[in-house]
């Protein structure tokens, strides 16, 4: 399973994607690759891998990334490799990405992708968010909420949608969606064999 995590910046996605990852050892987490600097606190391979404009570029030419997109003026992709590995060892995997992106790898593979958008419980609440983070100039915050607008006018393409009121009712859903996901006979494969079992028992 692809599972495909977006919201506007500071709604919650990305510690929503970290905990759900953390709780579950078949799940693997995506970690994408990026032009802009890293933030304070944030590790290279943690968080992003960081590429000069350059790198990034001839990433694009050899054909390494999954999806790819330019926003707030940066290069943001999903480097194709790890994903694959992750899958190949019976792995899920949980992408913390934007609109774009998940609509990129729904259309490459939509019987494997599930969508899920995070809402925040107010617009007030999102600002109180950026604000409080304080990572960024107040330049590139009024950029992300610019870009939150219209993240937010994608919310109908998601499979799931969570308003973030609360941390842990947020996690809560996001946890029942992934188990139910997980359910489905589709994504079972040793199901057939395991009810063909069934039916040889003798009582």
């Amino acid at each position: 399973m692809l599972l495909l995590v977006s919201s506007p910046s500071g709604a919650g996605k990305t510690s929503l994607s970290r905990r759900l990852v953390a709780d579950h050892s078949d799940l693997t987490l995506s970690i994408s690759a990026t032009t802009r600097a890293p933030r304070p606190g944030e590790e290279e391979g943690r968080e992003y891998f960081f590429k000069t404009r350059p790198e990034f570029e001839a990433m694009i030419e050899r054909g390494e990334f999954l999806e790819w997109a330019i926003v707030n003026g940066h290069y943001y992709g999903t480097p194709k490799a790890p994903v694959m590995a992750a899958l190949e060892g019976g792995h899920d995997v949980l992408f913390d990405i934007d609109w774009q992106g998940a609509r990129q790898i729904a259309e490459k593979a939509p019987d494997d992708s599930v969508r899920v958008f995070i809402l925040p419980p107010s617009w007030a609440d999102l600002v109180r968010r950026l604000k409080a983070r304080a990572q960024d100039s107040e330049e590139i915050m009024h950029a992300r909420l610019k870009l939150g607008r219209e993240e937010i006018t994608h919310w109908a393409e998601y499979d799931y949608v969570i308003v973030n009121k609360s941390f842990d009712r947020a996690y809560a859903d996001l946890g029942h969606i992934y188990r139910a996901e997980r359910m489905k006979p589709g994504r079972n494969p040793w199901l057939p064999g395991f009810v063909e079992g069934l039916g040889q028992e003798q009582v």
